[in-house]
């Protein structure tokens, strides 16, 4: 029955009627929960309260409905603000971009010029970019863009792995060997059985091999997770394999397990908050449901009391 309802959440964040009702209604049904606002002014009050608890921060203006140019380039002025207000106010953020969103389906070309913007930005502050990875249909496209910018801004810019692709561990291999910052992840849509895990156990060893390996080679990773047992596992291995904790950060969603993070925190952890906003946030809201199911009676109690 999880599994069903994870599909059914997983359909519903690719229509496009939904999202753009979403759009025209604002936040709803507990959206605000995961999602910290619609304005850049929002989501920039959420960070200066959430590095006020020694929390750091990546900001990730929403956004995967892009259809024309006009709409790429200003997701790419967004983003500029955004590195721009970071810079201003002095808070501890870095910058999270979907490749989808600054017009990867719409031209190449569009997209390389909306991220060197970006990126140049970024650098001019001294600041820090990672690109996301989305499904699998943009997964080799997406590596190697990354692989084209990171040749030319080096520590301006990261990548996120996800751990339920098979082809991940040859991905990490070829970017360890280029140092690259990475953040990883299990993954968060819908893959056939061809190219992911369909079990959850293969999913979380796989994650776990990957951040171990990654670590152990010495480069900077994201352990990105929520997931104790993972979480516990991951504090042994640092501990037993005498790892700096300057070498890698735990990452969160913005919303979830406010307790375990700050938790970490206490134990004098790096953790990085994952803070999105924008008005587009109806198919990352949906994903967070659908890795969790049990959050729809979350949503339904909101709807009864709104």
């Amino acid at each position: 029955m999880e599994q069903v309802m994870r599909n059914a959440l997983l359909y519903m964040a690719k229509n496009r009627q939904a999202n753009d009702l979403a759009r025209r209604y604002g936040l709803r049904f507990g959206a605000q929960r995961f999602v910290a606002g619609q304005t850049l002014t929002d989501a920039i009050k959420i960070v200066q309260t959430l590095n006020t608890q020694n929390l750091l921060v990546t900001l990730d203006h929403l956004g995967e409905s892009v259809f024309t140019e006009d709409e790429a380039i200003l997701s790419a002025e967004s983003c500029v603000q955004a590195l721009t207000a970071i810079a201003e106010q002095g808070v501890k953020s870095h910058l999270s971009i979907k490749l989808t969103q600054l017009g990867m389906d719409l031209s190449r070309e569009l997209c390389v010029k909306n991220v060197t913007r970006i990126l140049d930005e970024a650098k001019k502050h001294g600041n820090f970019v990672r690109i996301d990875m989305e499904n699998y249909a943009h997964n080799e496209m997406t590596i190697a863009l990354f692989h084209e910018l990171h040749a030319v801004y080096g520590n301006t810019i990261g990548l996120v792995i996800q751990s339920y692709l098979y082809k991940s561990k040859a991905d990490i291999e070829q970017l360890g060997s280029q140092n690259v910052n990475l953040r990883i992840v299990k993954g968060a849509y819908k893959e056939d059985a061809t190219v992911a895990f369909p079990d959850k156990v293969d999913v979380d060893k796989n994650y776990l091999t990957l951040v171990q390996r990654h670590l152990s080679s010495g480069h900077y990773t994201a352990i990105a997770t929520h997931d104790e047992a993972i979480i516990a596992k991951m504090k042994q291995f640092v501990t037993e394999k005498e790892i700096n904790r300057n070498n890698f950060e735990f990452q969160m969603l913005y919303g979830i397990r406010t307790q375990l993070q700050q938790h970490l925190v206490d134990e004098g952890y790096k953790v990085r908050v994952y803070v999105p906003y924008g008005d587009d946030w109806y198919a990352y809201f949906m994903r967070r449901l659908a890795e969790r199911p049990a959050n729809v009676a979350f949503v339904v109690k909101s709807m009864v009391h709104a």
